[in-house]
């Protein structure tokens, strides 16, 4: 048999569980005509490039396709006609990959990133809480709120 990857966009109107469903309706075509889905993965609601059929945003999701290509077309028709499924790509590879795909590769590295204020060392804002804060004076000079130094040195 061949190998195939399918990543599909559902509308943003259905929920997460009825784009997974869409994804084991999918999966069970194929079984049915002899295939086998080895991996499925939902990459989550995502924004388009560009609208599509007045959608700005999408669900996507991943098929990993062991299947004749009677099946495959199968598939692909059942897309067609379902309303939910704004577009489909069906790529026939070498071999599946096994693990979990790039776009989830690169979520978990996106999620153990640190966030803006902790790549510096100082707080959200960019600034550094070990530094005392600072204004302006009634004459315009500089003065620390952290210490009695400008205090003490004028009189």
């Amino acid at each position: 048999m061949t190998y195939y990857e399918n990543v599909f966009i559902a509308r943003q109107d259905i929920s997460q569980p009825q784009a997974e469903a869409l994804g084991e309706a999918f999966a069970k075509v194929v079984a049915d005509l002899g295939g086998k889905v080895t991996k499925r993965e939902y990459w989550g609601l995502r924004n388009l490039a560009f609208r599509i059929k007045k959608n700005r945003k999408g669900h996507y999701l991943l098929l990993n396709i062991d299947a004749p290509a009677t099946a495959v077309h199968e598939m692909e028709r059942q897309m067609r006609i379902n309303e939910d499924v704004i577009r489909h790509l069906t790529v026939r590879v070498e071999e599946l990959e096994e693990g979990p795909s790039a776009m989830m590769r690169a979520r978990d590295q996106r999620d153990e990133r640190p966030g803006r204020g902790d790549r510096f060392g100082g707080d959200r804002f960019g600034g550094d809480r070990d530094r005392p804060r600072r204004s302006r004076d009634e004459e315009g000079g500089r003065r620390d709120f952290g210490s009695d130094e400008g205090e003490r040195g004028r009189t």
